[in-house]
């Protein structure tokens, strides 16, 4: 008992990405952590796992079977249970770089970003343009269309919100993204993969928000800044899997004076009147089981740790495929994102395809790894939503395909109780969307704005 204080500043429950890196930031901060899963392993639902594990997580296998072993060994595997892939320079690789996580972990290139145009047999895949030069050799344009993108690319790495002069004779306090697009007589399959692609939102709501384009804009800026960083894509993801994020930045907060506890279950949230002061807890898997009772200014953590105080919002579909091919119309990537865009398949929601292989050490030399992921719009049938996706595959060595995975969001925002609980990942292949969770909940717990230091020139955070 003597590790364990009588008093933190945070306690973290679940360890889960977007709780790491909180009690990593925080621990930076100079906040007391103590940071508690009831799992034996890192990552929560962001973990990667091996072959086996997945088999057995999926149950795809007879009693008595033991199909993993035909892919070698299981622990030359490691798969992520969430498909996300970072932007080069997107929030999390800031907050990555701002607090040196990177000497921990190692980072490749993903190959190429892609857009399904199209359904059906007509359907086909095109690199998405990243400048004016691309642009113009796209094959998802017309030679006019490909002249309007140019022209709207330019005009966008110009733009600048403060400089009227910039703003095409539109009123961006109240400009939609439509209107945008209008002005430059961009075409509706032009839209989809800009918004869809670039802007990466997950469905058309964004175009019709008045006050919306400027960070329509900004959005498509990233992309091009990221894939300026390292050329073929914006997209770069570590080595040996997503898994290793959560546990970097897990090393960061012990660094900082953090406390871990695995295999710890939570028995009760403390409360004095209608706030949140601390737990009780019990720590098994060693003789005697260890219980304690610590207090804290506030609780943070993931849904599964507060069902009564979490809503769900939707169900996110997923298929996790084994290939032993690179995906058609993707140049042979080893690795690539292809992003459907919800119109493009009569859908309301995007479907999303993130592809992984042995350039990334996280299966033997030869295979893919390639996980389909969309949001659910019906009650039933689900593979039928992911069908345009697995589509897009080729032959499937082995699919995993469990049932909808439910979507949390907090009921209120935790300064009531100092309960402060994130939100489900999403079924978007990057990371910014869970930034932005990490940035809101710290926010509120805090009453401050997290800033984090923007990528320094020329610094190389991914190989080649």
């Amino acid at each position: 008992m003597d590790e364990i204080a009588k008093e933190y500043d945070v306690i973290v429950l679940g360890t889960g990405l977007t709780e790491c890196i909180l009690s990593g930031v925080l621990s930076v901060k100079g906040k007391k952590v103590l940071h508690i899963d009831r799992n034996d392993h890192y990552g929560g639902e962001a973990a990667s796992v091996n072959l086996e594990t997945l088999f057995k997580k999926y149950g795809n296998y007879a009693k008595g079977d033991e199909p993993w072993k035909k892919y070698g060994r299981a622990n030359d595997w490691n798969i992520d249970l969430v498909p996300k892939l970072l932007m080069s320079s997107g929030e999390l690789t800031n907050i990555l770089v701002s607090t040196d996580v990177t000497r921990y972990l190692e980072f490749k290139q993903v190959a190429g970003s892609f857009v399904q145009q199209n359904s059906g047999p007509k359907a086909t895949v095109a690199k998405v343009p990243s400048d004016a030069g691309e642009a113009l050799k796209s094959p998802l344009m017309g030679i006019f269309e490909k002249r309007r993108m140019k022209s709207f690319i330019e005009w966008i790495g110009t733009f600048d919100i403060k400089d009227p002069a910039t703003h095409k004779g539109l009123d961006f306090s109240k400009c939609t993204s439509k209107e945008v697009y209008d002005k430059f007589g961009i075409e509706a399959g032009t839209r989809d993969f800009i918004g869809h692609a670039m802007a990466l939102y997950l469905n058309d709501s964004y175009l019709d928000i008045p006050g919306k384009a400027p960070e329509t804009i900004e959005r498509i800026k990233l992309y091009g800044t990221s894939v300026s960083r390292y050329g073929k894509s914006p997209y770069i993801y570590p080595l040996y899997g997503l898994g290793e994020l959560p546990q970097g930045f897990a090393r960061l907060s012990a660094i900082y004076g953090g406390t871990y506890m695995l295999n710890t279950q939570i028995d009760e949230v403390l409360y004095e009147g209608s706030k949140a002061t601390g737990i009780k807890a019990t720590m098994k898997g060693i003789e005697p089981e260890m219980k304690f009772e610590t207090k804290a200014q506030m609780v943070l953590g993931d849904p599964s740790y507060f069902s009564s105080k979490v809503k769900i919002v939707g169900h996110v579909l997923k298929a996790i495929c084994v290939l032993r091919h690179p995906l058609a119309g993707t140049n042979d990537c080893d690795s690539c994102q292809i992003i459907i865009p919800q119109s493009q398949v009569g859908r309301k929601n995007d479907i999303y395809i993130a592809c992984v292989s042995s350039a990334h050490n996280v299966c033997p030399k030869g295979y893919y790894i390639a996980i389909v992921s969309t949001i659910a719009e019906t009650s039933a049938n689900h593979h039928l939503e992911l069908q345009p996706g697995l589509d897009r595959l080729g032959k499937i060595e082995e699919q995993f395909m469990g049932a909808p995975i439910p979507l949390y969001e907090p009921l209120e925002d935790g300064t009531k109780d100092n309960i402060f609980i994130s939100k489900s990942y999403d079924a978007t292949s990057h990371f910014e969307t869970t930034t932005d969770d990490v940035k809101d909940i710290y926010a509120r717990a805090t009453g401050e704005e997290l800033k984090v230091e923007g990528l320094r020139e020329g610094l190389q955070v991914a190989d080649e």
